[in-house]
């Protein structure tokens, strides 16, 4: 997609060298939305797969570069099992019949997280889909799942150490560059901008390093009614912030 055709369909209202190169999303409400409607919880979740996919295409119309979004975490792992069930076969069913669209529209998929863990059969997909997108050259879309922050660190922690053990690097090698290039997200920008939906006030063990000073922004809208205008509405709170990173202008 041309810079020419990002200006156009960006709202007039919006200042392009303001526009957050990285945007993370805590999707969050969709059983609510279900419940809220007389429907089983799955509905929810398969109403918001439509909202991920129309996310992710208004980020590479406005000229975002990374979109990252928190699928499932650790913590998941709680919810009932047919739930679960339904989401793992989710996940795979939605990779499947995306995965040439995403090639036709150069996404890049990254799926970040401890996914040794995960049905094989979906393993197996989410090797594919990141080997055929791997030189995609547009939007870099990062699916967190079975992501947990502090797993993250701890599994950069006992990375470096055993660096130290092996005497491959030395304590006063270690810095902030050599961590980050441990965990899941290594290469990637940190986020500018952290959308949460569905008015929960926490990060919930999302990206708890990268988001050191990343903007947050709430809404209570529940995740499947998430759409253009709501992002619109995130992008110009964001644009009002003063980003001093700890420092004065």
């Amino acid at each position: 997609m041309s810079v020419k055709q990002s200006l156009i369909e960006l709202p007039l209202d919006l200042d392009q060298q303001r526009i957050p190169a990285h945007v993370a999303v805590i999707m969050d409400g969709n059983g609510r939305w279900a419940k809220n409607r007389g429907f089983p919880r799955i509905i929810g979740h398969q109403k918001g797969v439509d909202a991920l996919k129309d996310l992710l295409r208004c980020c590479d119309d406005w000229g975002i570069k990374v979109l990252t979004a928190y699928a499932f975490s650790t913590e998941n792992w709680g919810r009932p099992a047919h739930e679960v069930e339904f989401l793992m076969t989710l996940f795979e069913r939605v990779l499947r019949r995306e995965l040439e669209e995403m090639m036709t529209e150069n996404v890049k998929i990254r799926f970040i997280g401890d996914l040794t863990v995960l049905p094989s059969s979906l393993q197996a997909q989410i090797s594919h889909s990141m080997e055929k997108t791997a030189n995609n050259k547009g939007i870099q879309f990062n699916i967190a799942t079975n992501y947990g922050s502090r797993q993250e660190i701890l599994h950069a922690c006992h990375a470096i150490a055993s660096l130290v053990k092996d005497n491959q690097i030395q304590l006063d090698d270690i810095n902030e560059e050599l961590f980050e290039n441990h965990l899941y997200t290594n290469g990637l920008v940190n986020p500018d901008l952290l959308i949460r939906t569905s008015g929960e006030m926490r990060l919930s063990n999302f990206l708890l390093w990268q988001m050191a000073y990343g903007e947050i922004y709430v809404t209570q809208t529940l995740w499947p009614d998430f759409n253009r205008e709501q992002f619109h509405q995130a992008l110009l709170d964001y644009q009002m912030r003063d980003r001093r990173f700890g420092k004065l202008n």
